[in-house]
């Protein structure tokens, strides 16, 4: 999983939002927070600065030291087969979108959708894509 930047957040590449406003976690990701098909998907609101949203789970979340305001909680879904997840009205994206998938925290797997990071990766062409089509 490459580093943008020297001390910076690693990524696990681009994840397109799809014609039915789903999205592929890159399955290394899918491994490494450990979801399941058929548990509860969690959205986070992200930070201001890099926009997307961040995807947990319950187990990860109560896990979380910090404490969560619900108003942080976008939406509620289910993870589906092949590392798919359905995004609901309620998250800032739209059909098309290209993310950035990093390693936000151990919390939360982050999907930013601008900023520095962001700006960042499109300078790297080698990153993978992950797409439903």
């Amino acid at each position: 999983m490459p580093r943008l930047a020297k001390g910076g957040k690693e990524t696990f590449g681009w994840a397109l939002v799809g014609r039915q406003r789903e999205i592929i976690i890159p399955p290394d990701a899918w491994d490494r927070y450990g979801f399941e098909v058929g548990e509860q998907a969690i959205f986070l609101q992200a930070s201001k600065t890099s926009g997307g949203f961040g995807l947990t789970n319950r187990i990860l979340l109560e896990s979380c030291v910090l404490s969560l305001h619900p108003e942080r909680i976008l939406a509620l879904d289910v993870f589906g087969e092949n590392c798919a997840v359905k995004l609901s009205n309620t998250i800032p994206v739209s059909v098309g979108d290209k993310l950035l998938t990093v390693y936000g925290s151990r919390y939360a797997l982050g999907y930013i959708s601008k900023g520095p990071i962001f700006e960042r990766a499109e300078r790297h062409p080698e990153l993978e894509f992950f797409t439903m089509e």
